[in-house]
C-alpha cells in the first residue's frame, strides 16, 4: 500500500481511526474515503425532482446526556420498554422531569442532566413468573399465579454528554476535511426519532411494521405480509435528513399451531380431518424446524404468558407422563381431562417442549402464535411474488403513502421526543434537480441491416429486429434433454428447435437444426437422483464424442434439480447448459425466443452489443485505446437467516477484452458462513489479472472495481483488507503498481427519486405517474456532505417506483471527475448481454451477483445433506469449515456460463 495519499484523495473519512486525527500521511495505517473531486457533474439536461429525505434542524448547543442501564434479570425488549415507560412515570423528579430516549437494549439519552450520575431503582411488572421444576410446563402458570408481580432491578450510570457543534462543523462546507463523522451524536438523534414508533410498531431492523397500518394480506403458507416504514437519520449536503420509505416484510400468521402446520407444511394439509395421524421421523424434522424459535401462547385458560418452542417431544402425547408434586406419574391427556375437561384431539403428534432444559410440554392444538413475529425462513417463489406485488406501488401511489406515514399516528414525528430534543422535522420531501445522462450509440452485427443504434425510445429499450448481434457464434454440436412434460408438450420440441434455430440465424447466431444426437426424454424423477442425473447427462457427452458445445434442458417446471444439473453439467462435464420450461415452448414468442438465444449466445462465447464509440473516445483524458483497463465486480451471497451453517460465496468477475469490455471471466470461492470480507480475493484478482494479460497480451494499465453488497457500517473494514488484497494481487507481478478506483454499490437502500409534478393541468398530454427517465443522476443536496458517491437510475422502471443505484467511491487514484464516472457507469448499463435495454446495476457488479448465486446453487445438494445429519440446536455454534466449491471444468472456465 502507497506510503502517502495521492493527490486528490486527501479527504477526511467518516471511519473513525481510533480517535487520532489522521493526516495524509497515515495511509498506511488508516484509509481515507476518496473526496467529491468537484461540485458534482455538469452533463446532461436538468430535471427537478424530489427525494424521500426529510430535512431535520437540530440545536447544535443542546447537550445531550448519555447513560447506560443495566436491567436484572434480563427483559425482553418488549419487557424493557414497559420498565422504561413506568420507570420514567413514577421517578420523574430524580430524572430531572425527562422524557428520555431509549434504545431498547443499555443506552438512554436525556435532554437534561438526571439528578445523580448513578441511579438505582426497583421496577414490578405483573409478569408471570415461571418455574419450571413444577410439573409439565402447562403447569407452570396456575391462574392464580398470573398476578404475581416480577422486580426488576435498573441501574443507570452516567457515561458521557456531548452537544452538535462537532456535528454542525462536519455538515457545513467550510468543516476541516479531517472532522470524523460524531457517531456518538448522530446515534443519539436517530434513538430519539425513533422512540415514538419503537412505543407503537414492531421493529424489524431499522424498520418498523404494524397491523394498524392497514393492508396486511395472506401470501400463504402461515405467512403474512405487514405494511411498515423505514427510517435512518443521515448526513447529506442539505445538512441532516431522515430517509423515509415505505415498505413490506412477512410475519408469522397468528393462528391456532395446527392450522398453521396445515398452512406451512404440504404433508400435513389435510391434518384437520386426519386426527390421528402420526408423524414419521423426517416429517418430525420438518415441523420442528418450521415451529423452533416461534413464541406461542395457550388458549385454554386465561394468562398473559408467552413460551418460545424449543422443539417437539420425542414421544407422541398420548404417550407423555410427568411426575405431579407428590412423585406420582401423571399421563398428560388424563391431566388435561380432569383439570380443563379438554379431551385432547390430535393424540399422535408430539407436544411442543417450551423449556431449553427440562421437560415442559404443551399440546399443540392448544396454542396460538403471537402477533408481530418476523417470518425468518427461505420464503417459496409464490410467497415472494406475493410480497413483492404488496410493495409494488407506482411513484405518485409510493409517495403517497411516504407523505401518510410523515403525518401518521406511528411514523417518525409521531411522538413528542423531537420536541424535548429541539428537533424540527420537515413534513415535505427533499426539492432538488438531477440530470439525464443521454444514451450513448451502439454498435451490432455486421452481418444486419441495421448496424448501429441510437436508444431513442423514452424507455431506451432497442429491438433487433433488422439486426444481427455484435458478435455472434457458430454452434454445431449441441444436444437436447427434456424432462418430463405432456406426450402434446414432447411433441412440440421438433417445432422449438427449427424455430430457435431461425430466430438465431435472424440474429446472427447459426444454431445447427440438428442436434449431434437425437433429443432425450427422460422423467422428472430424474432430477431428484443427482447419480442418474449425472450418468444421464455423460452418456448423452460420450454420445457426442466428448464434444458438446451446448445442452439445452426443457423442464416441466422449476425443480430443485436444477442445481445438481448446472453442478454437473459445469463441473463435471464440461458443457454450457439452457434451461427453459415446457409451458414457455407452448406459446413460442418472438421475444421469448430471441431472449434465449441472447443468452445461449453470451454463454458460448458471443456478445450482443458494444459501444460505437469507445469509452477511450468518451473519456479521453482518462482511457486510451492502446492502455487497456480492467473492470471488476465482486459480490458475496450468504445463505437464508436461519441457517446456522452453510459457507457463504465470493465471486470476483473481469472483463477480459478492451476496449469493448463486455466480456466477463468469473471466479467463485466459498468462505467462512456469513464473512463479509472477501477472504480470498488476492489470489481470485491474481487469477483474473492472469487471464486478462493471456487475452490482451498486456496487464490492465488501470483497475476499476465494483464491490456490491457492503453496507455503510461496514465501508471501512472492505476498503482497508480489500483494497490491500487488490494491491497484493498486483504486486505478484513485478513492478506492476495500475492506479485502482475502488467503488461499492448500493441496490438495498432506501432513497427513493419521484418527478416533480408543477401544475397537473399544464401535463395533460404527458402520463402523470411515471417513473424517473433512465439516465437521471444526483450528486447534490441528498448525497454525502463530502465523499464522492452518487444515485445514478440507469434503468426504465416498468413496475412499481424505480430505486436507483447508489455509487460510493471509497478510493480513486485514477482522479475521475463526477462526469467522467457517471458517463462511464451509465455506458457499461448498456452492454448486458442478457437483454436489450439498459440495466439497473453496473454489468460487472451484476455478472458477479450471478456468479456468487450459481456458486451457492453449486453447494445446495452438499448443504442439504449436511441439514438432514446435522442435529436440531438452539444455540448458534461457531460455523464449520467451508465446503470449497467443485472445480470448473477447463472448457467452462473462460466463458459466461453463469449468465
Amino acid at each position: 500500500m502507497n506510503q502517502s495519499a495521492p493527490e486528490g484523495l486527501h479527504g477526511r473519512t467518516s471511519f473513525p481511526y481510533k480517535g487520532r486525527k489522521v493526516r495524509s500521511s497515515d495511509t498506511k495505517e488508516a484509509l481515507v474515503a476518496a473526496r467529491r473531486p468537484d461540485s458534482g457533474g455538469v452533463e446532461g439536461p436538468v430535471i427537478t425532482l424530489l427525494a424521500n429525505h426529510f430535512v431535520v434542524k437540530f440545536d447544535p448547543s443542546l447537550k445531550i446526556y448519555h447513560y447506560n442501564v443495566e436491567i436484572s434479570p434480563n427483559p425482553s425488549k418488549e419487557v424493557a420498554r414497559m420498565i422504561k415507560q413506568k420507570l420514567v412515570e413514577n421517578n420523574s423528579g430524580l430524572l430531572s422531569g425527562a422524557h428520555p430516549a431509549y434504545d431498547g437494549r443499555k443506552n438512554i439519552y436525556s435532554p437534561v442532566e438526571f439528578q445523580n450520575d448513578k441511579l438505582e431503582f426497583f421496577i414490578s411488572l405483573p409478569i408471570p413468573t415461571t418455574k419450571l421444576g413444577l410439573p409439565s410446563g402447562e403447569l407452570n402458570c396456575f391462574p392464580q399465579k398470573q398476578n404475581q408481580l416480577k422486580v426488576f432491578r435498573i441501574n443507570i450510570r452516567h457515561v458521557s454528554k456531548f452537544d452538535g457543534k462537532d456535528l454542525r462543523s462536519y455538515l457545513s462546507k467550510e468543516g476541516d476535511d479531517w472532522i470524523p463523522l460524531p457517531q456518538d451524536y448522530l446515534h443519539a438523534l436517530d434513538v430519539v426519532l425513533r422512540e415514538g414508533p419503537m412505543e407503537k410498531c414492531i421493529p424489524v431492523g431499522r424498520s418498523f411494521y404494524s397491523s394498524s397500518m392497514g393492508g396486511t394480506k395472506e401470501i400463504g403458507g402461515g405467512a403474512i405480509g405487514w405494511r411498515g416504514f423505514f427510517q435512518s437519520l443521515r448526513p447529506t449536503q442539505q445538512g441532516l435528513a431522515l430517509n423515509v420509505d415505505f415498505s413490506i416484510s412477512a410475519f408469522h400468521e397468528s393462528i391456532g399451531v395446527i392450522l398453521y402446520l396445515q398452512k406451512r407444511l404440504d404433508f400435513l394439509r389435510d391434518l384437520s380431518q386426519r386426527k390421528t395421524r402420526s408423524l414419521s421421523d423426517e416429517e418430525r424434522k420438518e415441523v420442528e424446524k418450521a415451529l423452533r424459535n416461534i413464541r406461542v401462547f395457550v388458549c385454554h385458560r386465561e394468562t398473559v404468558q408467552r413460551y418460545r418452542v424449543h422443539g417437539l417431544t420425542e414421544e407422541a402425547t398420548e404417550n407423555l407422563y410427568f411426575p405431579d408434586r407428590g412423585g406420582k406419574n401423571l399421563r398428560l391427556v388424563d391431566y388435561f381431562k380432569d383439570h380443563y375437561n379438554y379431551d385432547i384431539q390430535f393424540r399422535n403428534l408430539p407436544c411442543l417442549q417450551i423449556s431449553r432444559s427440562k421437560p415442559c410440554y404443551l399440546p399443540m392444538e392448544l396454542c396460538m402464535i403471537c402477533e408481530g413475529q418476523k417470518f425468518l425462513g427461505k420464503l417459496s417463489d409464490d410467497q415472494t411474488a406475493r410480497i413483492l406485488k404488496m410493495g409494488c406501488q407506482r411513484p405518485k401511489e409510493r409517495k403517497a403513502i411516504i407523505d401518510g406515514i410523515m403525518r401518521g399516528p406511528v411514523g417518525p414525528t409521531s411522538g413528542n421526543q423531537a420536541e424535548e430534543f429541539k428537533l424540527q422535522v420537515s413534513r415535505e420531501m427533499t426539492r432538488l434537480n438531477g440530470r439525464i445522462l443521454q444514451p450513448p450509440k451502439l454498435k451490432l452485427g455486421d452481418g444486419g441491416h441495421i448496424r448501429d443504434i441510437t436508444p431513442s425510445r423514452r424507455d431506451r429499450q432497442w429491438n433487433l429486429l433488422d439486426s444481427h448481434v455484435f458478435q455472434g457464434t457458430r454452434i454445431e454440436r449441441w444436444a437436447l434433454i427434456s424432462f418430463g412434460g405432456t406426450p402434446d408438450q414432447k411433441s412440440n420440441i421438433p417445432k422449438f428447435i427449427n424455430q430457435l434455430s431461425q430466430r438465431c440465424e435472424q440474429l446472427g447466431i447459426f444454431l445447427n437444426k440438428s442436434t449431434i444426437v437425437s433429443p432425450r426424454f427422460e422423467s422428472t424423477q430424474v432430477l431428484s437422483n443427482v447419480y442418474l442425473l449425472e450418468s444421464k447427462l455423460k452418456k448423452i457427452h460420450r454420445a457426442a464424442s466428448n464434444n458438446l458445445r451446448l445442452l439445452i434442458c426443457v423442464m416441466e417446471k422449476k425443480h430443485k434439480g436444477y442445481a445438481d444439473l448446472k453442478r454437473i453439467a459445469e463441473t463435471s462435464v464440461g458443457v454450457v447448459s439452457q434451461c427453459c420450461l415446457y409451458p414457455n415452448l407452448g406459446k413460442l414468442s418472438s421475444q421469448f425466443l430471441a431472449n434465449l438465444a441472447l443468452k445461449i449466445n453470451a454463454k458460448v462465447g458471443g456478445c450482443t452489443v458494444a459501444l460505437y464509440n469507445s469509452l477511450p473516445s468518451q473519456i479521453p483524458r482518462l482511457l486510451r485505446l492502446d492502455e487497456p483497463v480492467i473492470f471488476m465486480g465482486a459480490d458475496v451471497t450468504h445463505p437464508h437467516p436461519l441457517d446456522d451453517f452453510s459457507p457463504s460465496v465470493a465471486a470476483v468477475v473481469g472483463s477480459m477484452n478492451w476496449p469493448a469490455a463486455n466480456k466477463y471471466v468469473s471466479r467463485m470461492r466459498s468462505q467462512t458462513h456469513r464473512q463479509e470480507i472477501i477472504q480470498d480475493l488476492a489470489a481470485m484478482v491474481g487469477e483474473l489479472l492472469d487471464d486478462f494479460y493471456q487475452e490482451v497480451n498486456k496487464l490492465p494499465k488501470r483497475i476499476i472495481f465494483f464491490r456490491d453488497g457492503v453496507s455503510e457500517s461496514q465501508f471501512y473494514k472492505v476498503l482497508k483488507e480489500e483494497l490491500q488484497a487488490v494491491k497484493e494481487a498486483c504486486a505478484r507481478f513485478p513492478g506492476y503498481k495500475p492506479p485502482i478506483t475502488f467503488a461499492v454499490v448500493q441496490k438495498r437502500h432506501h432513497t427513493r427519486l419521484f418527478p416533480f409534478e408543477i401544475d397537473p393541468s399544464s401535463m395533460q398530454n404527458q402520463p402523470f405517474d411515471e417513473n424517473i427517465p433512465p439516465g437521471t443522476v444526483v450528486d447534490t443536496v441528498i448525497t454525502h456532505p463530502k465523499e464522492f458517491d452518487f444515485y445514478l437510475c440507469s434503468h426504465w422502471g416498468v413496475k412499481g417506483t424505480s430505486r436507483p443505484t447508489h455509487y460510493h467511491v471509497l478510493w480513486d487514484e485514477n482522479h475521475f471527475t463526477s462526469d467522467e464516472l457517471q458517463k462511464l457507469v451509465y455506458n457499461l448499463c448498456y452492454t448486458f448481454v442478457r437483454c436489450t435495454k439498459p440495466v439497473s446495476l453496473v454489468p460487472p457488479a451484476y455478472y458477479a451477483h450471478l456468479a456468487a448465486y450459481r456458486g451457492r446453487l453449486y453447494l445446495e445438494r452438499s448443504e442439504s445433506i449436511a441439514c438432514m445429519r446435522s442435529s436440531p440446536t438452539i444455540s448458534r455454534p461457531a460455523p464449520p469449515k467451508a465446503t470449497p466449491l467443485p472445480t470448473l471444468s477447463e472448457n467452462i472456465k473462460k466463458l459466461m456460463f453463469y449468465c
